[in-house]
């Protein structure tokens, strides 16, 4: 019989590769997408489970190609693409935020759509968001905007797909210690003015346990999410922020 698939973009990234990892030991086939193709194969040639799909989610192309990867229902897609450090709010292109969006958002749809036709009861639709989404800062402007987007993307996405008895969630890690975090915290130094370490310690303290949220805890998050009680939990952002969010709800 074969096996259900499941979509990841950003999979070779470094939480990404382990989301990938985490969903062939649940027994599913995980195509990969994105632009570079060695890295790709690279990480395809692990698992017999892993397959690679060469696209750019920036382009409308990537819905064609990503649709002729398939052969199998799809019991999940995992959009967990980053966006480019762009500084803040005050010096970030505009050129940059419609980027982010782009990629985050339209991305996510283009998905979607490449891989409707073949959605079952009980498919995911699961979005990599971010802490900057829900807790807006003069720092992060790409982050912030892209993530509070795809928040709105996912709740459409649940009201539009609910009555095929599929669901559309964001995963909205906090802060976790990989070179994007370093590139972010770099700017955020330069824009004040301080040593990059100074800001990477206070990123950690603002944590409630004074620790990153790890790529791991996002990847359970994900295999969490694909348990039949998470229909419950459709069109909602599951938090792994390790703390960091003040206001309420």
């Amino acid at each position: 019989m074969a096996r259900e698939l499941a979509i990841v973009s950003g999979g070779t990234g470094a939480i990404g590769q382990v989301i990938t990892r985490r969903l062939v030991e649940r027994g599913l086939d995980v195509i990969i997408v994105g632009r570079r193709a060695e890295e790709l194969e690279a990480l395809a040639a692990t698992s017999p489970h892993i397959r690679p799909c060469p696209a750019d989610l920036a382009s409308d192309d990537a819905i064609a190609t990503v649709s002729a990867a398939l052969d199998a229902p799809v019991r999940a897609i995992v959009h967990s693409v980053g966006v480019p450090v762009a500084g803040g709010v005050l010096e970030a292109s505009t050129e940059a935020l419609l980027g982010a969006v782009n990629v985050k958002v339209c991305g996510l749809l283009r998905l979607v759509r490449a891989a409707e036709a073949r959605f079952v009861p009980q498919s995911r639709i699961i979005a990599i968001g971010g802490h900057y989404g829900l807790e807006p800062t003069a720092y992060a402007a790409t982050a912030g905007v892209g993530n509070a987007a795809l928040m709105n993307l996912c709740r459409q996405l649940s009201l539009a797909y609910g009555p095929r008895g599929v669901t559309a969630h964001v995963v909205a890690p906090g802060p976790a210690d990989t070179e994007r975090l370093r590139n972010v915290a770099a700017s955020r130094a330069a824009q004040r003015g301080v040593d990059m370490a100074e800001v990477f310690a206070e990123l950690k303290a603002e944590s409630a346990i004074g620790a990153f949220t790890t790529s791991e805890q996002v990847a359970w998050g994900v295999a969490t999410l694909l348990a039949p009680e998470a229909d419950a939990m459709t069109g909602s952002t599951l938090m792994l922020d390790s703390g960091r969010r003040r206001g309420l709800p």
